[in-house]
């Protein structure tokens, strides 16, 4: 069985986004959650992709205490078995605190970092998502009249939480931009 099949049985509806189509390629709305008018595009993503709402789930703050950031979680992951893929997306309407951005991004890895695990106890399969690359992505101002989108990408690939790549202010995202 495919890593995506296993991820699609794993993981409930609601928590999943539709892909779109638009001109014959597939795209998908990211809303910010705690504001429902800031939203952007993620387009041409892979036929594959799967797009997790990471934040639909309870907080885990009935177990943990919180202090260090452990609760947060960042809005999305997409994944992509196709492209061997994980990103971590955070949504911002403004701009936040670099550490708080971090915890959130954090926070995601160690949700895919579980649903690995059960992959690989509970379907049996022992590489169950276990060779893709992931990638760690802030966007931010998505609620503030549109101005040139920025991309600043961190020294080196924005594959940890510290490295990732800031994109403010955008109109569109490309996955491959993402995905890099």
């Amino acid at each position: 069985m495919r890593d995506i099949e296993i991820l699609g049985q794993l993981l409930k509806s609601s928590a999943l986004l539709s892909l779109e189509q638009e001109h014959g390629k597939s795209l998908v709305k990211l809303q910010e959650p705690q504001t429902k008018d800031c939203c952007v595009s993620i387009r041409n993503l892979p036929a594959d992709a799967l797009v997790i709402k990471v934040d639909a789930f309870s907080s885990p703050d009935k177990i943990f205490k919180g202090k260090n950031g452990e609760c947060c979680r960042a809005d999305y992951v997409i994944v992509s078995e196709e492209k061997r893929c994980i990103i971590h997306i955070e949504l911002k309407r403004k701009k936040d605190k670099l550490q708080q951005i971090i915890n959130q991004l954090q926070g995601s890895f160690c949700f895919m970092q579980y649903c690995r695990e059960i992959g690989r106890l509970f379907w049996k399969k022992d590489k169950f998502l276990s060779d893709y690359r992931n990638r760690f992505v802030s966007v931010g101002h998505i609620g503030i009249a549109k101005r040139k989108t920025r991309i600043a990408a961190s020294e080196g690939c924005h594959d940890l939480p510290e490295r990732a790549m800031k994109i403010d202010w955008p109109h569109y995202i490309q996955f491959n931009i993402l995905a890099k």
